[in-house]
C-alpha cells in the first residue's frame, strides 16, 4: 500500500504559484492537492482532459466556463476538457482543494 500525506509532498513549481502538491501521478488520473491562502488564486486555465475540484476546507469561488460560484466544503465540482476553470479564495481562511484530472494530460494546459 502507498499512502501520500500532502505535508510530506514536495510543493510543485507551477505558474500559479500556489501550494500544489502533486498526490497520484499515473497514466489513469492525476491528483493534487492545492492550498489557497486568503487572497490567492489560480490563473484561469484549459486543461486537454476531464477535471474534478473536490473542496476539502474553505469556501472558494470557482469559475468553470461562464459560471462563476461559490462552492462549500465537501462538494465536487466538475469541469470538462477545452474549458476555462479557475479557483479564487476570496475570503480571510484558508481553501484546500483536491484537484483530479482524467486521464493525465499529454498535451499542455493553457494558461490564460
Amino acid at each position: 500500500m502507498k499512502i501520500s500525506k500532502v505535508t510530506e509532498t514536495t510543493i510543485k513549481e507551477t505558474p500559479h504559484k500556489v501550494d500544489a502538491r502533486m498526490l497520484y501521478d499515473k497514466d489513469s488520473a492525476q491528483a493534487v492537492h492545492i492550498k489557497l491562502e486568503a487572497g490567492q488564486s489560480l490563473k484561469p486555465h484549459i486543461t486537454p482532459v476531464d477535471v474534478f475540484f473536490f473542496v476539502i476546507e474553505g469556501t472558494p469561488e470557482v469559475l468553470v466556463g461562464e459560471e462563476r460560484q461559490i462552492v462549500e466544503v465537501n462538494s465536487l465540482v466538475e469541469s470538462p476538457k477545452d474549458i476555462v476553470h479557475c479557483i479564487y479564495n476570496n475570503s480571510d481562511k484558508i481553501v484546500r482543494v483536491l484537484v483530479v484530472k482524467a486521464p493525465k494530460p499529454t498535451a499542455k494546459t493553457k494558461v490564460l
